[in-house]
């Protein structure tokens, strides 16, 4: 009997491809974990000479300033991803049902959003001067509610080909309102585009530090992704510094660089690896449901 060794190379394949895509996670590790000079004599290596937690004991030298970044950006990717995910359905659905009037002069709007925008000046000078949200953590939640339009349409293509229109009609005759069909039914099968949407949302929550930069001058309320920026622009500065003063460069010395920037990666990428595993299913379900079919 002949042997089907199709699916074990493809198993195989991409068991290998899994491998390698690991490798840069695995060396930004390892290198966070490197004495320093080794790094600046032998490079980077998967298998450091010297290991050393000096990067993360920099770092953690004030943990309250780290804490607080944390806890910052966790309450506004978790409120700004339950939001957006809602105000994204909410917009999405209608647009899904063919009896909604002007449906196709909203999708245009949408879709216009995606290519043109109204410039930073108005944007920021909008939610500084008429909403006031300078130094408020709303600010790095409001401007991001309705990430993307694309968002928009993904959704509502899953909308459109993935719940049965018989549904749809079954509760309309039952006497249900919208809302109610919306929350009891739409919801319960639409899991897979609101997990691959709601992870879309939780990355450009968590990966924000443009609107922490822009609206944010108080320490407190810098969150970790704006506060890595900042540690790595004090770092360069004072490179650039070194040859001017003999002082800086004693500090800079006895400080580490290279696996500070290696650490200051793990730190950011962290939570963040602890989250996929949760959504791979419904990611992959809910993109090729929202993409392919429509």
């Amino acid at each position: 009997m002949k042997k089907n060794w199709g699916p074990a190379l493809i198993h195989l394949f991409f068991w290998g491809f899994t491998i390698v895509s690991l490798v840069p996670f695995i060396l930004v590790f390892m290198v966070s974990i490197s004495n320093e000079d080794s790094i600046l004599q032998n490079g980077y290596s998967l298998f450091p000479s010297q290991i050393s937690f000096a990067a993360y004991q920099f770092l953690f030298n004030d943990f309250s300033e780290i804490a607080k970044a944390y806890s910052v950006t966790i309450i506004s990717t978790v409120i700004g991803t339950i939001v957006s995910l809602l105000i994204t359905a909410l917009f999405a659905y209608p647009l899904s049902r063919a009896d909604l009037p002007f449906r196709r002069t909203l999708s245009f709007y949408i879709f216009f959003t995606m290519l043109f925008g109204g410039g930073m000046v108005p944007w920021y000078m909008t939610y500084v001067n008429m909403f006031d949200m300078k130094n408020t953590i709303f600010a790095m939640i409001i401007p991001n509610l309705l990430l993307s339009a694309f968002n928009v349409l993904l959704m509502r293509s899953f909308f459109a080909t993935s719940i049965p229109e018989s549904v749809v009609e079954s509760a309309t005759i039952d006497g249900a309102s919208e809302l109610k069909i919306f929350y009891k039914i739409v919801v319960p099968l639409s899991l897979p585009i609101m997990a691959t949407i709601g992870l879309f949302n939780m990355l450009a929550y968590w990966n924000d530090w443009y609107n922490c930069m822009l609206f944010i001058d108080k320490p407190e309320l810098y969150n970790i992704q704006y506060l890595m920026t900042k540690t790595l622009t004090n770092i360069q500065y004072l490179l650039m510094k070194s040859n001017s003063s003999a002082q800086v460069g004693e500090l800079l010395a006895k400080m580490p660089r290279e696996t500070v920037r290696m650490a200051l990666a793990i730190i950011g990428i962290a939570p963040l690896l602890f989250a996929y595993p949760f959504f791979q299913k419904y990611y992959i379900s809910g993109i090729t449901s929202g993409a392919v079919k429509g």
